[in-house]
């Protein structure tokens, strides 16, 4: 449960967020750019840009089911007696002198 809610996209799923969302804002400012010239409006190109900014933020964060379709698979819990003996059957390694 606990995994689920802290990552809730797998690594393919924020690579598509991050191509979804570089593209949405690459075009609208590609828009906006054509927009404001042609009308001599600066002002229009900023609300382009921004309401593509806003588009791009309501399709990539929240966590939509197509970003969790590949999901990780974590690795079983380990008991954290057996790293302490581990550790300490371990002996130090000696280096030798060149």
């Amino acid at each position: 449960l606990f995994k689920k809610c802290l990552f809730p996209q797998d690594y393919k799923g924020q690579k598509l967020a991050e191509q979804i969302f570089q593209g949405i804002i690459l075009v609208s400012a590609v828009i906006g750019f054509i927009y404001g010239y042609i009308t001599e409006q600066f002002g229009w190109t900023v609300y382009i840009v921004m309401a593509g900014f806003a588009l791009s933020c309501l399709l990539t964060l929240p966590p939509w089911p197509m970003y969790r379709r590949n999901p990780l698979k974590w690795l079983p819990v380990q008991d954290s007696g057996t790293e302490e003996k581990k550790a300490a059957d371990r002996k130090p390694k000696r280096h030798s002198k060149s």
